[in-house]
């Protein structure tokens, strides 16, 4: 008995040894940008208390007496201000790789925005590239371009962004600003959306992504904790704000728990599937609900059922992993025709309209999708940042 028992433990310590390693389903962690680069950051105060019972509400119903949506509605500071921290610029044309990115942009006051933003009211489509840091002056430049644009009659905002991240609070802010004012979101191809930037990226109506995006561990940079169990307390009320933002906007509360446990210092890195997964990427699912039934009284069942069927495709035939956004846009224009996109009833309301010369004054990309898509086959999704 003895001499089996030995036996027994040797054979256990082998199999220890031996233990698999565990499975990352491709995940991929690179260094994480210093906190003065970008990252995701959190200084607002935050207050600990005990969680309080549950009490019963009752249900009560509100008229709102203004349609307008809370954006057209809030007042502007068109205080002088300059844009400090990072680089933005407009363009009226979504070429960027054959007409570059417009005209920079420093000052944020009103006669600046309306010259900039005057020659894309023809077209009624607008392209704002913005590359740096997201902070309250990032907040202000997208607030300010979109009440111009509204002065202008321009429907079509694109923003055109690469951010290592910044402030959690004033991404959170600026976040539903856009979500309220009608933004597609591009990372384009040697892009990058890190940290703080992806509350940005799940604010959009859509979201087109060739870059990199990464998430990692908020950074509680005016803390008071001198423990674990403090600083926990303290995140805990951070990331419930973060989960309030993420759920409204149509994102997955899973981005939040996914942040906590990667390391500030490091950074996750999402996959196209995940992407997808947590409604980060494509058609934001919450402004696809809102959308719908308006579109079935203005535009007809036939019309939402087409659109459903496009999207389906665009995201199995497009978004292959090595192609950048002027090939995924190329693909989807290609493959909206099998689908009687631009409608004619509803030109304004098909999908990739920012493209169509009736309904943004614009010559749409040649139908070469499948030959565009081969020319950049092998370039690694994300590049050089």
């Amino acid at each position: 008995m003895p001499r089996r028992t030995g036996l027994l433990w040797m054979c256990l310590a082998l199999v220890a040894c031996q233990r698999p390693e565990p499975v990352t389903h491709g995940m991929v962690i690179e260094e994480a940008s210093a906190p003065q680069e970008g990252g995701a950051i959190s200084t607002a105060p935050v207050r600990v208390t005990p969680p309080r019972p549950e009490t019963p509400r009752q249900a009560k119903t509100t008229v709102r007496e203004n349609s307008k949506p809370s954006h057209e509605r809030r007042e502007i500071d068109w205080s002088d201000k300059e844009l400090t921290t990072g680089a933005a610029s407009i363009s009226c044309e979504l070429d960027y790789s054959a007409l570059g990115d417009g005209d920079p942009l420093t000052k944020l006051d009103h006669e600046t925005l309306q010259k900039a933003l005057q020659p894309c009211e023809q077209g009624g489509v607008a392209r704002l590239r913005y590359k740096g840091k997201i902070t309250a002056e990032f907040g202000t430049l997208v607030e300010r371009a979109t009440k111009v644009a509204d002065e202008l009659g321009i429907g079509k905002r694109v923003l055109d962004i690469d951010s290592a991240g910044g402030q959690v609070e004033d991404a959170i802010q600026a976040g539903d600003f856009i979500a309220e004012s009608r933004w597609t979101i591009w990372v384009r191809e040697g892009a990058i959306c890190h940290s703080a930037c992806v509350f940005i990226l799940s604010a959009g109506d859509t979201r087109m992504i060739a870059g990199q995006v990464g998430i990692h561990r908020i950074i509680r940079m005016s803390s008071t904790a001198t423990t674990r169990a403090e600083l926990n307390a303290e995140l805990r009320v951070v990331y419930e704000r973060v989960r309030d933002y993420l759920e409204r906007n149509g994102a997955a509360v899973a981005v939040a728990d996914q942040m906590m446990a990667v390391p500030n210092r490091g950074l996750r890195l999402l996959t196209t599937e995940e992407l997808q997964l947590y409604g980060l990427d494509g058609v934001n699912p919450a402004q696809d609900d809102l959308d719908r039934l308006r579109l079935m009284r203005k535009c007809g069942e036939d019309f939402v059922s087409r659109r459903d069927s496009f999207v389906r495709a665009f995201d199995k035939r497009c978004k292959q992993p090595d192609t950048d956004l002027d090939a995924l846009n190329a693909c989807g224009l290609a493959l909206r025709t099998d689908y009687g996109f631009p409608d004619n009833t509803c030109p304004a309301e098909s999908p990739l309209s920012e493209f169509d010369r009736d309904t943004a004054g614009l010559q749409p990309p040649a139908a070469d999708a499948p030959q565009t898509v081969s020319k950049v086959a092998g370039k690694k999704r994300g590049g050089d940042s």
